[in-house]
């Protein structure tokens, strides 16, 4: 019968703990510095959100939450997978423009969309785990300049293939997928493919917990030497779940494409800035199916909450991007202060048991 331990039960609690103390004071002191109000921005930041925010923070939640497991599959093979912003950049306007074409329709067209956004991604993403493989490139380097190729390369098909409307061009519009609310219409839905959401966070658990691939990937992750020592091939390894990183970020946008934005377009239907959120969630929740749900709700909540302080307070909505950055440091530099912490409580705890055996009579 499984036991509780009180000491481990404390000592995971003491970094979300210290984490959420320094979020809390760092973010009141620069609020201070630059001369607004503490006050005014917490009781604003925590008063209870409306309908229409709720529903904003399940959908951000959603696609946050996609762009978190995109990173953290890189994270546990030990690779940096920074081109999460391109990769579902480049993948969301080649699914947007095949649906727009409407070579397909009703759940086929839906369907096929998915499979070439997860298509372009793992291909672009793959690109940085060839370039690490045979030439010995730093995925943190290729993924930086990858991501600046295809933004390039998204605007230039755009102008040249998009549809022109005045000084906006986009591609050509979809039929969106009907969603649901539980409040009035007004008030928005909640947009039906954020179930992606739910699908790749219990099938990136399922990876890492119930196939072989998932222990080859987080052996791989932990050490090099016993991975190879235990068959893995690391040239595969690398590929796949760079691919593997890739194809996951080509979902970030589909919900919202299917969901309100019915088309892509740079500067107005598509948002930007999702697989950067999606690395800092993937840090903040230790990359854990469950920590990553929380961190990407906190994100959510922090970002729709953001455009309430514009009309209710003269704070910067960019506090909350200030706030965002400590709570990921906090957390990071917390979580290794604990671990030191507990290895030096556990080497004493082994000293002390010698020197019980030692000194016990024979």
């Amino acid at each position: 019968m499984r036991t509780f331990n009180l000491k481990a039960i404390g000592l995971s609690l003491v970094a979300p703990a210290i984490a959420i103390v320094v979020s809390l004071l760092v973010t009141t002191l620069v609020i201070a510095a630059v001369g607004s109000s503490p006050s005014d921005f917490w009781s604003t930041m925590f008063e209870v959100p409306k309908p229409r925010s709720r529903i904003d923070i399940i959908n951000q939640t959603g696609m946050i939450y996609i762009a978190a497991v995109a990173a953290a599959i890189g994270f546990r093979m030990g690779l940096f997978n920074i081109g999460l912003e391109g990769q579902y950049t480049l993948a969301s306007y080649a699914a947007a423009a095949f649906a727009g074409g409407a070579y397909l329709s009703g759940f086929a067209n839906v369907a096929v969309t998915l499979l070439i956004a997860i298509a372009v991604g793992a291909a672009w993403s793959g690109i940085a785990g060839v370039l690490r493989t045979t030439r010995g490139v730093s995925e943190v380097i290729s993924t930086i300049m990858l991501n600046s190729i295809a933004i390039t390369l998204v605007g230039y098909l755009l102008n040249r293939y998009g549809v022109h409307e005045g000084n906006t061009v986009r591609t050509t519009k979809i039929d969106l997928v009907t969603g649901f609310s539980p409040y009035e219409d007004r008030d928005g839905q909640i947009w039906t493919l954020t179930i992606i959401a739910v699908l790749v966070g219990v099938g990136f658990w399922l990876l890492l917990n119930k196939t072989r691939f998932g222990f080859d990937l987080r052996a791989s992750g932990q050490s090099d030497s016993v991975a190879k020592a235990s068959g893995v091939n690391p040239t595969r390894m690398i590929i796949t779940a760079m691919a593997l990183s890739g194809g996951i970020a080509g979902l970030i946008w589909m919900p919202a494409l299917f969901g309100k934005a019915s088309s892509f377009g740079l500067g107005t239907s598509f948002q930007a800035g999702l697989g950067f959120l999606g690395i800092a969630v993937a840090l903040l929740g230790r990359n854990r199916p469950l920590g990553m749900l929380f961190g990407a709700v906190l994100f959510a909540f922090l970002s729709v909450k953001s455009n309430d302080l514009t009309f209710a307070t003269d704070v910067s909505p960019s506090i909350v991007q200030i706030t965002q950055g400590v709570a990921v440091l906090a957390v990071v530099i917390a979580y290794e202060v604990v671990r030191r912490w507990r290895a030096q409580l556990e080497q004493r705890a082994v000293g002390q048991d010698l020197v019980t055996a030692t000194e016990a009579p024979a």
